[in-house]
C-alpha cells in the first residue's frame, strides 16, 4: 500500500507537467488524458483512479477549443468521464462520486440526416457548456449532458440524468433529473 502511495505521488508530479495544476494535487493513476494544454486543476484536488479526461481538439476534421476547469477542494472518484469540445466548469468545493459522466458534446444532432449514418461517423455537437457551481455534490453513476447548469449548494441524488439545468440549493434525482426538494 506504501509503494502505491509513493508511485501515486509521483504520477501526480509527472501528470501537472502535462496541464495546469494548483498546490496540493494528488492524481492515482492511471488518469487518461486527451487535449491536456486545455485543461486547469485547482488547488487541493484529489483524483482517483481511472478519470477519463477529454479537452477534443479535433475529431473528424472538424477543430474545436475546448476548456475544462476544475477549481479548489474537488474530490473524484473512481470511472469518471469528463469530455469537452466547448466548456465544462466545476467549481470549488465539488464532490463527485464514482462513475460519473460529464459532456458538453454527443455525437450529432437529432435529424433525419444525422440519423442515417453511424453514431460514431456522425460531426460531434455542443448545445452549451456544462457548469456545476460551487459546493455540489454528484452521487453515483450521475450523468450531466451538454448545456446544463448546476447551481450551488446542489445535491444531485445516484443515477440521475441531468439533461437541463438545476436551481441553486436543490436536491434532484431521476431519469431525466427534477427537483425532489430545495434545502
Amino acid at each position: 500500500m506504501r509503494l502505491k502511495f509513493r508511485y501515486n505521488q509521483i504520477y501526480s508530479i509527472w501528470i501537472s507537467s502535462d496541464i495546469k495544476v494548483g498546490d496540493d494535487f494528488f492524481v492515482s493513476s492511471p488518469l487518461y488524458l486527451v487535449g491536456g494544454r486545455n485543461i486547469l486543476i485547482g488547488n487541493n484536488v484529489r483524483i482517483d483512479e481511472r478519470l477519463r479526461l477529454d479537452a477534443i481538439e479535433e475529431f473528424d476534421g472538424d477543430k474545436f477549443k475546448p476548456e475544462i476547469c476544475i477549481g479548489d477542494n474537488v474530490s473524484i472518484q473512481k470511472d469518471c468521464h469528463i469530455g469537452a469540445i466547448n466548456k465544462i466548469f466545476i467549481g470549488n468545493n465539488v464532490l463527485i462520486a464514482s462513475k460519473v459522466y460529464i459532456s458538453d458534446h454527443s455525437h450529432g444532432k437529432i435529424n433525419s440526416e444525422a440519423i442515417l449514418l453511424a453514431p460514431a461517423q456522425r460531426k460531434l455537437f455542443s448545445k452549451g457548456p456544462v457548469i456545476i457551481e460551487d459546493n455540489v455534490w454528484l452521487g453515483e453513476g450521475v450523468v450531466v449532458l451538454p448545456g446544463v447548469t448546476i447551481g450551488e449548494n446542489s445535491i444531485v441524488g445516484a443515477n440521475a440524468v441531468v439533461t437541463r439545468s438545476m436551481p441553486k440549493n436543490s436536491v434532484v434525482g431521476g431519469n431525466p433529473a427534477k427537483i425532489i426538494r430545495e434545502i
